[in-house]
């Protein structure tokens, strides 16, 4: 019985991390990020550093270099 608590625990956890992933990956997609390499980054940078040099005009792919 513990046992199928614990799986679905740990489901609940995954569909959370996942939900997290992929608002992240919008984000990074609104600034002009693709998709692909947004889903790639999405849990390694901090999409507010990006953001914020993209706001001050730095194109999203080199905004991405200089964060990553």
């Amino acid at each position: 019985m513990q046992r199928t608590r614990v799986a679905v625990g740990q489901q609940a956890i995954d569909r959370e991390n996942q939900l997290v992933h992929e608002w992240r990956a919008t984000r990074l997609t609104g600034l002009g990020i693709p998709w692909p390499v947004a889903e790639t980054y999405a849990d390694s940078v901090d999409w507010h550093q990006v953001a914020r040099l993209v706001w001050r005009g730095c194109p999203p792919m080199l905004a991405l270099q200089i964060v990553r």
